[in-house]
């Protein structure tokens, strides 16, 4: 169902993917949005359990996309360091597939909530930060169904020596 990766030699170990999608800060969901055109936007999000964790508004480009469509790509750039003189890059990203589900439960929401905040600021700033927008708050959870990670050529060259 899943392509496999062209380039072969570069694919990341599993061990690394995983460590690149909890490590991550930000990552960039892919949707099928209004007339079939992809629709992509940044966010932050948590890894957890095998999971990718996010959240939004209850209105939206976002929310549409996923209400309409629940299959979702997500990735991840951990490293992204241009080598202008030899016209490359050395790079390394993740690319997710997976379904998306808003959570429904809102005590499991609003732990999940809670969580995701706690990996970018202090309890404090979380807890107020839910009391004032988690009413008007979906938290999703993508459940990865295939994902590779892949690195330039220059870690590949590095490997190999």
């Amino acid at each position: 169902m899943f392509r496999t990766m062209r380039r072969f030699k570069q694919q990341l170990p599993d061990a690394e993917t995983e460590q690149i999608l909890e490590e991550g800060k930000t990552g960039v969901l892919g949707v099928i949005g209004d007339d079939g055109y992809p629709y992509t936007v940044p966010l932050n999000y948590l890894y957890k359990d095998g999971k990718i964790v996010f959240h939004g508004a209850k209105q939206g480009h976002k929310y549409d996309a996923m209400k309409n469509c629940d299959k979702v790509s997500f990735t991840v750039i951990s490293v992204d360091e241009v080598i202008p003189e030899k016209v490359t890059n050395r790079y390394k990203s993740v690319i997710a597939f997976g379904r998306v589900k808003a959570v429904e439960d809102m005590d499991e929401a609003l732990e999940l909530a809670r969580s995701l905040g706690l990996k970018f600021s202090p309890a404090d700033a979380v807890e107020a930060d839910i009391k004032n927008t988690f009413r008007n708050m979906v938290v999703y959870v993508m459940t990865v169904e295939y994902k590779t990670g892949k690195e330039g050529l220059e870690f590949t060259k590095e490997r190999a020596k």
